[in-house]
């Protein structure tokens, strides 16, 4: 992955050898399913798998999702029965049920262990079924549970069409950009041609990175207030609206988790891929906007009093959490980021720990991290990748941080033993990218502080007891 970010040399890097304690990849199911509107995922494994998806998928049981499991029992693993038969009955029975417009099969651990040829069997049940289908392999061999919508989206990018495609004009124009659409609703023909006029002629750009749709609008209308024109998003609502990718357009990412999806992009699709921070919280979302501008040669007008009035607004959780120390024990890759926003508010992180470091991907954001580091004046984190989680509690201790924010399995643990813990998954599912998300991602992070601020107002303060008399 060649980027025009160089590595920072000043950050502390180390790798320890620590269990991965995440949710497996395949329920990145949960919120793609939702996003991608006319699809339809077909879990292919166990049913142990099946018991993970109804846990954290148990919200949905009313509201008739599209998903559902194929459970493989002890003939399948054995090889006994016929696997393609098996698939066909399951996708015929979809198709007949939800005629959805595409069929992503995520395959499991189980499904690697016992080499089932998923690649193989698609192309043909494709063509017979009619229905375009996906094969993701959005196992547990993967560091983070995020990096199931990585393993999806990297799947989807081969299935982006290119302009030279054999489609004609109405068809492509019917196909369309489906966020353009939503931006000249109800518009006169003149006013978005008026409209239009004010981008600058620049090279095709797309976005890719699952996010709601409200953001979706928010980070495209940022770039539009620039005279940038997005050209699609990967995810598109429908897969039908997947954007054209042909060789030469530029790529941005938004999240620090889809480096597959990355290099996916480069290198079957020859795109180039624009390495900017993320955009998350007010700093994040200034710096993305920024180097998407240098790199599409824009010059960016009027962020800086933007990125101020953010902050301005946010000043109520500021006084929380400045001079306050976090400590991240690395769940869903987000942390790099989420770490550099809150350096930026005033806080001091001793280390970040992290599933796994692309610092290729994510060079531009260390680079930024380093100069936010230097801009407030606070040591710089030290990086652990693959952190054992016992040292990590030992280093907890030692350095007396006021928060923790860590995977669900560590937080009533530690929270036991009087540290404040914050649960990562839940900056996975909140909208904390671009510029009036930021105030959610603090009210999630200053949400236990306030929490124990108001129990010892009450005369809480003391809620484990040291010595228990028996």
């Amino acid at each position: 992955m060649t980027l025009a970010d160089a590595q920072p040399q000043a950050l502390d890097f180390e790798c320890e050898t620590g269990n991965y304690h995440t949710f497996c990849p395949i329920s990145c199911v949960a919120w793609l399913y939702q996003k991608i509107e006319d699809s339809f995922f077909l879990v292919i494994g166990t049913k142990t798998c099946g018991y993970f998806l109804q846990n954290a998928m148990g919200v949905m049981i009313f509201a008739e999702p599209r998903y559902a499991m194929a459970e493989l029992e002890e003939g399948d693993i054995s090889a006994k029965l016929n696997d393609y038969e098996e698939l066909k009955r399951l996708c015929m029975q979809i198709k007949r049920d939800r005629n959805p417009s595409v069929i992503v099969w995520i395959g499991t651990c189980t499904t690697e262990i016992i080499k089932m040829d998923l690649e193989g069997l698609a192309p043909r049940l494709e063509s017979e079924i009619d229905i375009p289908i996906v094969v993701a392999r959005a196992n547990g061999l993967d560091y983070a549970f995020t990096q199931g919508e990585d393993t999806v989206l990297a799947a989807m990018a081969h299935r982006c069409p290119k302009s030279n495609a054999v489609v004609e004009e109405s068809e492509k124009q019917e196909r369309g950009n489906a966020i353009t659409s939503l931006l000249n609703f109800g518009k006169k023909k003149e006013e978005v041609v008026a409209e239009e006029s004010e981008y600058h002629d620049h090279a095709p750009l797309v976005m890719f990175g699952s996010l709601p749709d409200p953001v979706v609008t928010q980070l495209t209308l940022e770039l539009k207030k620039q005279g940038i024109k997005v050209n699609g998003w990967l995810p598109a609502k429908r897969f039908t609206e997947l954007p054209v990718i042909d060789e030469g357009y530029y790529v941005a990412g938004v999240n620090p988790f889809l480096s597959r999806t990355a290099t996916t992009l480069m290198r079957r699709r020859k795109c180039k891929l624009i390495g900017a921070p993320f955009p998350i919280g007010p700093d994040g979302t200034r710096a993305w906007i920024e180097k998407i501008c240098s790199v599409l040669d824009v010059e960016p007008k009027g962020l800086e009093e933007r990125e101020a009035k953010i902050w301005a607004n946010l000043e109520d959780y500021l006084e929380i959490i400045r001079g306050k120390s976090v400590f991240f024990m690395g769940d869903n890759l987000l942390e790099v980021s989420l770490a550099r926003f809150l350096i930026r508010c005033g806080m001091t992180c001793p280390e970040i720990g992290i599933p796994y470091m692309d610092k290729r991907y994510q060079g531009a954001e260390l680079k930024f991290l380093e100069q936010t580091c230097i801009d407030m004046g606070v040591p710089m984190p030290k990086i652990v990748e693959k952190p054992d989680n016992y040292n990590q509690v030992q280093r907890i201790y030692e350095h007396d941080v006021d928060l923790v924010i860590t995977g669900m399995a560590h937080a009533n643990p530690l929270e036991a033993r009087g540290i404040n813990t914050k649960w990562s998954v839940e900056f996975t599912f909140a909208q904390i990218h671009g510029f009036t998300n930021a105030r959610d991602i603090l009210e999630l992070v200053t949400r236990p502080l306030r929490r124990n601020n108001s129990l010892k107002d009450l005369g809480w303060d003391k809620l484990v007891k040291e010595e228990a008399k028996v």
